[in-house]
């Protein structure tokens, strides 16, 4: 039975442009939409046939920090300034602002605008473009919303146990993409790097489960109505305690709420 334009909610119709629109350009030359529209889909937008098999053209950023926020970041790269769309999961691994700072990048180009996404680990963007090229329906923003949920580890875990119910749990993950995405990636997450991280600044230690729990304390603060940058602070400082090395999740948000309130 086909489906009408009001079954739809505005991230699906999102998500789905953006599916028809990502195109990642050759690594020489300046970039273009190497694009040809073919008709229109069930939402009626005019569809565009492209080749994403092309690398991207930015493929990493080597460069000063100037901001750091949790959904962005800029590098100075040799003078010239990059805004980079980042998920929460790389936010905690990011160094001081005004220190060196590697990322690993992807390029998105739209009708309407060039986005970069910065990711600190290989396994981190590998996950990304897994998601919006292998799983149906994902674009750049559901993809964000995954890696910001849960870190790439306990992701291919879920994925690999079938779990829907911890996978939907992720802001912006219904119970059908989190579906799908068991689906169409149990199979393939054998392509990841077995690598969990990668050095994002020089000198900058791998990063341990002290992130993870980080990050987790983190999302579940923002779940609580906290601002990210403050709950991310506070969470930071307390994981740095010795006293607070061993506590787990639950303890550190407990341990911010008291700071917080």
């Amino acid at each position: 039975m086909s489906q009408s334009r009001a079954d739809f909610s505005t991230a699906d119709i999102t998500d789905h442009t953006d599916s028809f629109l990502r195109h990642r350009e050759p690594a020489t030359g300046f970039p273009t939409l190497n694009a040809q529209r073919t008709g229109k889909c069930i939402l009626g937008c005019s569809l565009l046939t492209v080749d994403c098999s092309l690398p991207s053209v930015i493929t990493f950023l080597r460069g000063k920090l100037v901001e750091a926020h949790p959904t962005h970041a800029v590098v100075d790269v040799g003078g010239v300034g990059y805004q980079v769309a980042i998920p929460l999961s790389s936010f905690g691994k990011l160094p001081a602002p005004e220190t060196e700072v590697f990322l690993h990048t992807e390029l998105v180009i739209r009708e309407d605008a060039h986005l970069l996404f910065g990711f600190a680990t290989l396994q981190e963007r590998s996950l990304f473009r897994m998601l919006i090229e292998k799983v149906s329906g994902i674009g750049p923003k559901t993809a964000m919303a995954v890696l910001s949920g849960m870190n790439a580890g306990t992701f291919a875990q879920a994925v690999s146990a079938g779990d829907v119910k911890l996978l939907s749990a992720i802001p912006g993950v219904g119970k059908k993409t989190a579906e799908r995405i068991v689906v169409e990636l149990r199979d393939k997450l054998g392509d990841l790097p077995t690598g969990a991280s990668s050095p994002v600044s020089s000198g900058t230690a791998a990063v341990d489960l002290g992130e993870a729990r980080l990050n987790d304390a983190v999302l579940a603060l923002g779940a609580l109505g906290y601002k990210p940058l403050e709950s991310h602070q506070c969470v930071r400082t307390l994981i740095s305690d010795p006293k607070n090395a061993k506590a787990g999740v639950e303890d550190l948000v407990r341990l911010a709420l008291k700071q917080m309130n």
